[in-house]
This record gives structure tokens, C-alpha cells and sequence, in this order.
């Protein structure tokens, strides 16, 4: 082993027991150093700590035993029975199919077990079990056992001997990245004391105190590279001001057909601030369905290009791109802005021309899809940039927008509610707007899980709306048949509703469709001319078809909450009473759907029920991974580590007096904003 290498940075290869065949096993859960295995933390614990004299052995129930083998024998079906007696009892303990394990045994072994006792009460079916020489503890089968992640090939039981190794080894060495006045202040365990907490703890207080401390690690850990970033934001060359005049603000509310509501007044001071002032705004747009945050983006793209900026929108779809597009060129039809559209359907020498417009700055408002922030799209002068939808981008896309111009605004929006933990996690860099309250005359929509006995009914009823003059979707998780899963799909779907609801015209849209029959059928939906819409969930974001008063999602249970929420989002948008009917297998997320129809709780649910992981998708590559922390439960503890990792690089943005929490984001993502003096 080279002699510069720390206790710490040693390979987990050089450790006894392990090797190379073993390392690879460990690397596949991340595992290459002795740190690392101190911080491989346990997903639960077996509580065994309740030991049962062999005498008072309740048949079919759980028990922890320990006593002196007696014997040990294999029976002729390959059962391994050892006999154990402690004084006042014996019992046979029993492994099937083990017969291999005769040899780790001997008589006068003292043996500690954990398993089930059989109907027979003299015999125990084995799930764990330990040998304890002289002055040992129980690792395996007594306590407060820990439980690691393991993989194929390397066993829970070697995982968890090797990180108990790795802490008696190491486990005074661990350097403290947390100042200790912040330690003190919130109650937290030092690092060393935390780790025999979580790894060997005596009672679930003590495993509870080191998953605490750690959670508050991550926490803070991740608040401070928020709050360096958004510093070295802060330092770098002012962005473009943008002063918006109270003449220039009449302007453009005159254009809004409605009186605005007090939570859009508040976010459109919120922007005009930032907008005006040195830095560049970047700032996070937040509402339920129906808040009206395209009325605040509008208001912010106007007046970058009321002051002579260019500025771009880009969305998630071409068809909510369009049909943003469609707003502004009916917003802005008497004036002077030009407007240009860039989606993965332009192509040739139209795409052309608008590149050279644009980079001419000829173009005022460019709005698009992913389009936008290709290569060979450049800007004369870009004040302004929008993204709509930002859970459907990723963080790179969010980067990659913010190049387009010298420093240019930034102003991200959400449809879908964020968990505020999930928010100051993700998007901790950004401030905050959130609109909470909803316009008047938005109709709630009503709820309701179907099932399969009641399908007809509904269908009559949906019938019943259609002759009324209103429009249905029918939404369903496929485009077309699977032999994997037993799921309707769209196209087969569309075939059966077309006979069902014969009197009336149904179309088909789907992800396979050619950009151009997508916006077609779009076309003559919100015309009315098509009645019902059998789609997948490429409709999910960005329709707006007030007359569509039903919605209809199949096989329900596929979807997570949020998806559903943006679902029900499409209807409830004009004068008429609205309704969203779901079939399929009902489950606490169907529930919890059913009996809301606020954002934010359902977002808080979804993460609750999902994890933040399955909840963003994998394009939120910028998503931490939290090994300790617990979005929901751990709010509080997440609000303080903000607190303090802000607090902290406000005074000492150097970290020059938290040297060990400097070098560790010296080596992370974070290391080049420490020089940011």
C-alpha cells in the first residue's frame, strides 16, 4: 500500500478480507475507499435486541436465542440441526438446505440466533445466527442490527462486517466538516460520535441521532455550494438592466383581457425589481394549474422587449410551444414585436432564415422548444430568458439557456407544485416566487375512481356532455399493444370509442405521429370539429381547449400524482362544469388524487409516496444524492442547514475557518467558487 495514501483514502481492496475480486463487488455500490464504507449508512435496522431464554420459546413466533451448542448433525434430506442448551432449556436450531455450514461449528461453541420458532417449540428455523469468541459482541443476530444495500455476490453479513471493520479502523479519523458552533447551536452529533451512533447503535435514539446528524451534513453540504454559486452570481459582472417604467407597465397590462390577481401583482413587482436591478434575476415561477403564471412570463418577455431586449420562451413540446406562440402572436397582433418560431419541425431554409433573424436581432421574441438552445442558434442581444416547464428540462438546459447571452435574465416556471423541500434542494440557487392564489371563475373539477362494474354508466354520461356541446380527452399509458404488460392502448382504444361514440368524431395523438398531423388533429380539437381525443400523455402540459369538459385516464394507477394533476389541469378552463373520471386499480396515490385537487399537497404526497428520484425523472441530473436526509420528514432540519450554510459564506466566504469543509468542496462540483474571493 503506498505510504502517502490516509487511513481514509485507502482502497477498500487493501482491507482484510477483501481483494480484488471482492473490491470490484464493492464498487458497484460506490464503494472504493475506507471513507466510503464508513459513509455506506444503513436503510434500517433489525431490532434483536430482546434476548428469550430457551425455556419461554412461543411456538410460530419470532425469537433471539443464545446458548452452548450440544450437538450438531445433517439429516439425510440435507437439514443441519444444531442443538443449543443455556441452562434451563434446549432447542434445535435449524438450517434447510445449508448442510455445507456442519464445519463453522464445534461443541462448546457459545451461539447467539435469530429466527422463528416452528410449531414444534423445540425447534428454531435459523435466519441469522453468530459465533461469539471470548469477550465478543454480537454483530448479526443480536441488538440493533444495521441493514446495508448489498449486491449479487457480496452478502448483507459481509457488508456489514466490512463497514464495522472500517470503523473500528477508521472511525476516529473521520475529519468534522461542520463548524462546531453550528454543531452545538442545533444539537448535533460530532462526526466520529455520529458514526458509531448509525452504524453500532445501543437504541433506535441513537441510530436516530447519527441518521440526523448526517441528514444535516447533506443539507449542508449542498446549501453551501448553493450559496457560493448564487455569491459568485452576485459578483460577476452586472447583468443588462432593464427598467421598467410605470408607462411601459400600463403598456403592457393594457394587452391582459383580465384583471390580475393579488399573487400575480406580487410576483410581477418580484421581477420588475430584478429585472432593474445590477445582478441577473434568476428566479423560480411557481403555481398550481391555472394560476396564470404564462400572464407573468408574458409580462416579463414584453417588457424585456419593450426596452429593446430580445428575449425567448422555450417549452418542453412543440405543441405547448405553439400554443404559446399562438397567445402572443393574439396578444401582440396590433404591435411591432416580432415574433419567431423554432421547434424540432423547423427545418431547412426557414430554419435558416430565422437563425440569421435572430442573430441579427430581427427577431424580438424567439419561442421554441429544446430547438432554441442548439448550437447554431445565436442572439444579437438577449435580455430575457423564459423556460416553461423547467421539471421536463434538466439542469444542463438550464445552463445552456443562460449562455446565450452576456449574462442574461433567467426566469424558470413550473405548472407542476414543488415540494418547498424539494425546491430549496434543487433549485436552491434561485429565488422564489409562488403564486397562491387562483383566478376567479376557475371551476374546480370533480373527482372520481370508477370501477370496472361502473364504466358503462360513465360512458353514457360522458355521452350525455358530448350531445351537451362539450369536448372529452381519454388518456391511456401506451400508443399501442405490449406483450410485456396488460395494458389498453391508445390506438386500439381509439378503434373501440370510435363505435362506441359513433355519432361523433374521435381522433388519435400520440408521440409517434409526424409533427404536422399532431398540430392537424390539435387544430381541429380546439375548433371543435373533433368531439373526443384519445391521446397518451402528450397532452399532458400546455392544452388549453376551455370546451373540453371531461377527462378520462385509464389504467390510472400508471401515473404518478403529479402527472395526474396536470391531467385534471386540462379541463375545469371555461364556464362549464367539469369532470375527471379515472379507471383502473385504486391504490393510496388514487385516494390521495381523489381527495384534493391542491398542487401543493399532491406534490407533497407524490414525494412522500415516490422519493424525490422517481418524482423529477432522470433528467434532473442535478438532483444530490441524499443518503441520510428525508425530504418530507426532514423540512426543519433542512430550513436550518440553509440558515447556517448561507450565514456562513456571507461571513467567511473563503471557509478559511472551516478548513476540513473547504477541502472537501475543493474536491466536489463547488471547488472553482471558493476562489470567487
Amino acid at each position: 500500500m503506498p505510504s502517502d495514501l490516509s487511513v481514509l483514502a485507502r482502497p477498500v481492496q487493501y482491507i482484510k478480507g477483501v481483494g480484488p475480486q471482492r473490491a470490484k463487488l464493492l464498487e458497484r455500490l460506490g464503494l472504493s475507499t475506507v471513507d466510503d464504507l464508513l459513509h455506506h449508512l444503513p436503510a434500517r435496522y433489525y431490532d434483536r435486541r430482546e434476548m428469550t431464554p430457551l425455556a419461554e420459546l412461543q411456538r410460530d413466533t419470532p425469537a433471539v436465542v443464545q446458548g452452548v451448542v450440544q450437538s450438531i448433525q445433517v439429516s439425510r434430506k440435507g437439514i443441519l440441526e444444531v442443538t443449543i442448551e443455556d441452562g434451563d432449556g434446549r432447542v434445535v436450531l435449524v438450517w434447510f438446505g445449508q448442510a455445507y455450514r456442519e464445519k463453522e461449528f464445534r461443541i462448546g461453541d457459545s451461539l447467539i440466533a435469530t429466527g422463528k420458532v416452528q410449531p414444534r417449540r423445540t425447534h428454531l428455523t435459523v435466519v441469522d445466527f453468530e459465533i461469539l469468541g471470548d469477550g465478543e459482541s454480537p454483530l448479526h443476530a443480536a441488538g440493533l442490527v444495521p441493514s446495508y444495500s448489498a449486491t449479487k455476490g457480496l452478502s448483507q453479513r459481509q457488508v456489514r462486517s466490512l463497514v464495522r471493520q472500517a470503523l473500528d479502523e477508521a472511525g476516529t479519523s473521520a475529519p468534522e466538516v461542520i463548524p462546531k458552533d453550528i454543531l452545538a447551536r442545533r444539537g448535533l452529533s460530532g462526526v466520529q460520535q455520529a458514526l458509531h451512533q448509525i452504524h453500532s447503535p445501543g437504541t433506535p435514539a441513537e441510530a436516530e441521532a447519527g441518521r440526523r446528524r448526517f441528514a444535516y451534513e447533506e443539507f449542508f453540504r449542498l446549501q453551501t455550494e448553493l450559496a457560493l454559486r448564487r455569491r459568485a452570481d452576485r459578483r460577476e459582472a452586472a447583468g443588462r438592466r432593464i427598467e421598467v417604467s410605470d408607462k411601459l407597465d400600463f403598456r403592457i397590462r393594457t394587452l391582459f383581457p383580465f384583471k390580475l390577481t393579488g399573487a400575480q401583482d406580487r410576483a410581477i413587482e418580484q421581477i420588475r425589481k430584478d429585472l432593474s436591478a445590477g445582478p441577473p434575476m434568476n428566479r423560480l415561477l411557481q403555481g398550481d394549474v391555472g394560476a396564470g403564471k404564462t400572464i407573468i412570463a408574458a409580462y416579463a418577455l414584453l417588457a424585456a422587449v419593450g426596452r429593446h431586449a430580445q428575449a425567448v420562451l422555450m417549452a418542453p413540446t412543440e405543441i405547448l410551444a405553439e400554443q404559446h406562440a399562438r397567445t402572443f402572436r393574439r396578444l401582440l397582433g396590433d404591435s411591432r414585436v416580432r415574433i419567431a418560431f423554432l421547434g424540432g419541425g423547423v427545418k431547412g431554409k426557414k430554419r435558416e432564415e430565422i437563425l440569421a433573424a435572430t442573430a441579427k436581432g430581427e427577431v424580438d421574441l424567439l419561442i421554441g422548444t429544446h430547438a432554441v438552445i442548439e448550437n447554431d442558434v445565436t442572439f444579437k442581444d438577449l435580455g430575457l430568458a423564459v423556460i416553461d416547464e423547467q421539471q421536463k428540462f434538466g439542469v444542463l438546459q438550464r445552463a445552456a439557456i443562460g449562455r446565450k447571452g452576456p449574462r442574461p435574465h433567467v426566469l424558470v416556471m413550473t405548472a407542476t407544485p414543488i415540494p418547498r423541500t424539494l425546491a430549496l434542494t434543487l433549485y436552491g440557487d434561485l429565488d422564489l416566487t409562488v403564486l397562491d392564489e387562483m383566478p376567479p371563475g376557475r371551476r374546480e373539477v370533480r373527482t372520481m375512481y370508477v370501477p370496472g362494474a361502473g364504466r358503462r354508466d360513465k360512458l353514457s354520461f360522458i355521452r350525455q356532455k358530448l350531445r351537451e356541446g362539450r369536448q372529452a380527452y381519454f388518456v391511456y399509458p401506451l400508443v399501442d399493444e405490449s406483450d410485456k404488460v396488460a395494458l389498453q392502448s391508445a390506438i386500439k382504444a381509439h378503434g373501440e370509442l370510435s363505435t362506441v361514440f359513433k355519432e361523433f368524431r374521435v381522433e388519435l395523438l400520440h408521440g409517434r405521429l409526424k409533427q404536422e398531423e399532431k398540430d392537424a388533429v390539435m387544430e381541429e380539437f380546439r375548433a371543435g370539429r373533433v368531439q373526443v381525443l384519445v391521446s397518451t400523455l402528450v397532452i399532458e402540459v400546455g392544452i388549453d381547449v376551455p370546451n373540453a369538459s371531461v377527462m378520462v385516464i385509464d389504467h390510472c394507477e400508471r401515473y404518478g400524482l403529479s402527472q395526474l394533476h396536470q391531467l385534471r389541469g386540462r379541463i375545469g378552463r371555461g364556464p362549464y362544469e367539469s369532470s375527471c373520471i379515472l379507471f383502473g386499480k385504486k391504490n393510496e396515490r388514487i385516494q390521495t388524487f381523489v381527495e384534493t385537487t391542491d398542487g401543493f399537497r399532491i406534490a407533497e404526497a407524490d414525494l412522500r409516496l415516490r422519493g424525490p428520484g422517481e418524482l423529477l425523472g432522470t433528467r434532473q441530473s442535478g438532483l444530490p444524492e441524499l443518503k441520510a436526509a428525508r425530504l418530507v420528514e426532514d423540512a426543519k432540519l433542512l430550513d436550518q442547514a440553509r440558515e447556517d450554510a448561507f450565514a456562513l459564506i456571507a461571513a467567511d466566504p473563503g471557509l478559511s475557518g472551516a478548513p476540513a469543509l473547504r477541502d472537501l468542496l475543493l474536491r466536489g462540483r463547488a471547488g472553482s467558487l471558493l476562489h470567487v474571493g
